[in-house]
């Protein structure tokens, strides 16, 4: 067997992406999107499905983009959206006994997100969205034939631009449908002040439920989403009786009882600290149930990596029979399927191990459900878990990385409990360097996660990987803030960034201190958007670390609080009024890591995209000019502005390898 080589930057060529599992109405097969790094740097999209016996079919071909695949209920068809036809992007057909993609929408240039069909398979309901007269490719071609300048955007709301969305202005998503057979389409709904819509059909397939928020001004109140059910001529009628607060991946049960959400019934809870719970309420109206009020999981708990997309939402499917729902539980790093009887409720986790699995859909008759499944040291794949046969684990069915592993050497994460205040509990993980020989003493790089409400977990991270293939410990960890522990962990920073968290940090920073094959003397810290708000308040706070580096940052509250997409409401999650007088003003400025930038005294590379809509890149100029004000050594990467908060899981290939290269030659130089 030939030896394997340490990890690189550039195997970000090499590695194949998976996701979108979804379950044949029959068990046989899977559906799921496969994505890769072509010669051009461009990420390919195809549609594959993979049989129990691990063939694999590949459906659709080129690079325009071929995603969405959803299963007809019949089995007979999968609809999914392409870009083939530029530069709008429309839903196609493919028969699943073979032939040619049929286009069935011809809408103008725009964006198509979610699709569903129709129990009965006459429609498919998606959300569109039409591009700005003076957005489109035409426009563009038009002014510059013409000479002309950049059109101005002209905003009388302030929803209209969303970090990996860009700027959209007035526009809005709407739901429509299209009849499968024909392709007519039309608009159904657009009702929502901010479109966040989830949606489902009704088993009659005559009427859809619909999640949006009623408030007329949703970015600066208290969450209010309710559930509309609404006509396929646009008739929409809420249903009474639910209490504020979130609510989202709606699922009307198959047997027409029940629809299902899940929420939490805090409407000052905007940032996710509160567990996301199951409810279930009669599409007439009443008090909802909750299926899950006894349990301390947070239904949207999310495990970051960057090999696949972070997602906060809820996975929810329910069983055929309409007797229980599957749910993904997020918990001590680790990412499993669970079910909840819809009588006695609670949830009963079906799975076991340390991994992460992405619970994808169910088949027909509930034998079986896609996923994807993948652990610290292998990235995801496709598999099936068979509900007949619960073994904890699914069966993986494809081996697209197969070859990478094969070649490349990886660190086993060590995993540790780390006592810290208040008798809290850190979990922490471990990765040695290749190569590792106890006898020697290494520097050491602490890696602080964003969120804050996620976790690290049992995840293939491959920048991780990277920096302990070049030489270095690597620690990550969940201080309280991140979800998988419980409410109370989670809740205990609500508002209060810099307290509890940094005493969790401090206790895992004594921890890699002590730590034998670590050189105290030679450790970094790190982190992104949340963990760059966590690496500026190390720096301001304590001389530990000879290093740092902050990533896509929060460094103001107060001015973070009017320029990022979700602008931070006054005395809402975090105390205090960015507009107010310096009395309002304090308890920002307290919560701000730039307010201790006197005593800053650690070199800092400060890497940030200019388009990043959610931390905006002003954050990382402020931490750039107050530490040479200071006369600290620092370095400041600017990323262009089409690149966006997520560049580190989802930006060009060739950025994410350069902002590797930063890293790693920053850590070379200081550590």
């Amino acid at each position: 067997m030939p030896k394997k080589r340490p990890i690189a930057a550039n195997d970000l060529l090499e590695i194949q992406f998976v996701g979108d599992p979804q379950m044949s109405p029959d068990g046989s097969r899977v559906l799921f999107m496969k994505k890769h790094v072509n010669d051009k740097n461009k990420y390919v999209t195809n549609l594959f499905t993979v049989d129990a016996d691990g063939a694999a079919v590949q459906w659709t071909q080129g690079d325009a983009g071929n995603g969405n695949g959803r299963w007809s209920p019949d089995g007979s068809q999968i609809a999914f959206v392409s870009g083939r036809e530029k530069p709008a992007s429309q839903i196609y057909l493919i028969p699943t006994s073979g032939g040619e993609a049929r286009k069935l929408t011809s809408l103008p240039e725009g964006g198509i997100s979610a699709i569903r069909w129709s129990p009965d398979g006459k429609w498919i309901a998606f959300t569109f969205r039409e591009t700005h007269p003076d957005w489109t490719e035409k426009a563009k071609k038009e002014r510059e034939e013409k000479g002309l300048s950049t059109p101005p955007w002209e905003i009388d709301d302030p929803w209209y631009r969303l970090d990996g969305d860009g700027y959209f202005g007035g526009q809005r998503w709407a739901i429509c449908v299209v009849d499968a057979a024909t392709g007519e389409h039309r608009k159904v709904y657009d009702k929502a002040a901010v479109d966040w819509y989830s949606f489902d059909w009704a088993p009659d397939s005559k009427r859809l439920a619909v999640i949006h928020p009623a408030s007329k001004n949703p970015l600066f109140e208290p969450d209010n989403d309710q559930v509309y059910i609404v006509d396929l001529k646009g008739g929409a009628k809420q249903i009474k009786g639910l209490p504020k607060g979130a609510k989202g991946s709606v699922r009307w049960s198959p047997d027409g009882k029940w629809i299902a959400y899940v929420g939490c019934f805090d409407p000052d809870d905007l940032w996710g600290v509160k567990n996301q719970r199951l409810y279930v309420v009669s599409p007439d109206g009443g008090e909802p149930r909750c299926l899950t009020e006894k349990d301390d999981y947070c239904l949207a708990a999310a495990t970051l990596s960057d090999t696949k997309e972070a997602s906060f939402d809820a996975a929810l499917e329910w069983a055929p029979d309409s007797q229980a729902l599957y749910v993904q539980v997020g918990w001590h790093g680790e990412q499993q399927l669970g079910i909840v009887p819809i009588g006695k409720g609670g949830t009963e986790v079906l799975t076991k191990g340390k991994h992460s699995i992405t619970v994808g859909s169910v088949s027909g008759d509930g034998s079986k459900v896609g996923c994807l499944w993948g652990d610290a040291t292998h990235l995801p794949e496709v598999g099936i878990l068979d509900l007949d046969k619960p073994d904890g684990k699914p069966k993986v069915l494809t081996g697209f990385n197969k070859a990478f592993h094969a070649k490349v050497q990886l660190s086993e994460p060590e995993e540790h409990w780390v006592d810290s205040t208040d008798k809290a509990k850190v979990q922490a993980w471990v990765l040695k360097p290749a190569g590792f020989d106890p006898k020697k003493k290494y520097p050491a790089v602490l890696e602080i996660h964003g969120g804050p409400h996620c976790q690290y977990g049992w995840t293939f991270f491959h920048e991780f990987q990277f920096l302990a293939a070049n030489g270095y410990v690597v620690v990550y960890s969940n201080p309280r803030g991140s979800k998988g522990y419980g409410e109370k962990f989670c809740a205990a920073i609500r508002g209060d960034w810099g307290n509890k968290d940094w005493a969790d940090v401090q206790a895992v920073t004594k921890f890699i201190q002590g730590l034998p094959f670590v050189d105290a003397k030679r450790m970094g810290v790190m982190g992104g958007s949340y963990g760059g708000y966590m690496t500026n308040w190390v720096v301001g706070h304590t001389n530990a670390y000879k290093a740092a580096i902050t990533d896509r940052c929060v460094s103001n509250l107060v001015s973070m609080a009017g320029n990022s997409d979700f602008p931070i409401n006054k005395n809402g999650y975090f105390q205090g009024i960015a507009y107010g007088d310096i009395k309002d003003i304090e308890a920002l400025w307290r919560q701000s890591p730039l307010a201790y930038f006197k005593k800053a005294k650690t070199p800092m590379l400060i890497i940030h995209s200019e388009g990043d809509l959610r931390c905006n890149v002003e954050q990382a100029e402020q931490v750039f000019n107050a530490l040479r004000a200071e006369g600290v050594e620092s370095r400041l990467v600017r990323y262009p502005r089409e690149t966006s908060h997520g560049l580190s899981r989802s930006g060009p290939a060739d950025l994410r390898m350069h902002r590797l290269g930063e890293i790693v030659g920053w850590w070379n130089r200081q550590l």
